[in-house]
């Protein structure tokens, strides 16, 4: 199947999402050229508690290659957590455990929410947003600039600056992060890039490999029979069925260096792939694919104090054989 009939068939799989006119902004370098659905509550495409509401991304081109793209087959609600497509980041929630029932916690990017009960934090689970901050979002042709501030709740408020930034001349997109902690409490969480990788929409399988520069295992679901840690990659044995997943809690052999913030992901049919560096050093990389996405899922920590403002960047390098 080549990639012209795969991106076809993906975009006729996924064809009953309605097609609503969301807020969206479309960014080129000349060489790399993406689409971005923009922060909004009453529009947005996604409006879910999960992930941090910029950065969403249906699509990213780059020499007739497809790299992001719809890979959840649900019925599509804008509030469902897994409504979401790209390089897409999610923090932990801040506060929720101290947090008594029907008070405040807080998801950056997201804003602060209501603790229903005494139960901890589940991603799956719709929050009530009691307070959504402010969004302020600047376009350029090369860029997307998005600000998310959220005052006094709970004590918490920061100011969170993400620029989506194609790099001029080069396959490259540069996601550079800042978070000024304007509250009177510390702000310790951890934050990931969940990496929704449908690239040219090949099925997850022996053809899609991720390799990192130092040997790697992996203990979970899936390993060991439908896909395999060896060496320096996770690879596939074969194409996952419907309702099938591969999933570990962290991929072995990853010190907490600025150097391990490293990998690869590969469509080896179509020689498709994305080279994907972080600034900081890994906390540690959780792995999960479907049918549809693989996605490697390197975390970071962050610890701001009250005043005090931190700085991190991903870079992604497209690469194409054609």
């Amino acid at each position: 199947m080549n990639v012209k009939v795969a991106l076809v068939l993906t975009l006729l799989f996924f064809s009953f999402i309605p097609m609503e006119d969301f807020p969206s902004a479309k960014i080129t370098n000349g060489l790399i050229t993406a689409t971005l659905h923009l922060p909004d509550a009453e529009k947005g495409y996604y409006r879910g508690t999960r992930f941090d509401w910029s950065g969403v991304m249906p699509s990213l081109e780059y020499k007739g290659h497809q790299y992001f793209g719809l890979w959840n087959p649900a019925p599509y609600d804008p509030k469902l957590h897994d409504a979401i497509t790209g390089p897409v980041e999610e923090f932990v929630a801040i506060g929720m455990e101290e947090a008594a029932p029907g008070s405040e916690f807080v998801k950056i990017g997201v804003g602060s929410l209501v603790k229903p009960d005494d139960k901890s934090y589940t991603f799956s689970r719709k929050y009530e947003i009691k307070n959504p901050g402010t969004w302020t979002v600047k376009t350029k042709k090369d860029r997307a600039e998005f600000t998310h501030t959220l005052k006094d709740a709970a004590g918490y408020g920061y100011e969170y600056q993400k620029v989506v930034r194609l790099v001029k001349g080069k396959p490259e997109l540069v996601l550079e992060h800042s978070l000024k902690n304007t509250g009177t409490k510390p702000i310790e969480t951890s934050t990931y890039n969940h990496n929704f990788f449908v690239i040219d929409g090949e099925p997850t399988g022996p053809n899609i490999s991720t390799t990192f520069p130092y040997e790697v295992s992996a203990e979970g679901k899936g390993f060991g029979t439908i896909a395999d840690a060896k060496g320096n990659a996770i690879v596939y044995n074969r194409t996952l069925a419907k309702g099938e997943n591969v999933f570990t809690a962290g991929v072995q052999g990853i010190s907490a260096t600025e150097q391990n913030y490293d990998l690869t992901i590969r469509n080896t049919k179509t020689g498709a792939g994305v080279h994907i560096k972080g600034d900081r050093p890994l906390e540690k990389l959780v792995y999960w694919s479907n049918p549809n996405t693989s996605c490697p899922e390197p975390y970071i920590k962050l610890s701001a104090k009250p005043g005090e403002t931190i700085r991190w960047n991903i870079h992604y390098t497209f690469e194409a054989d054609n």
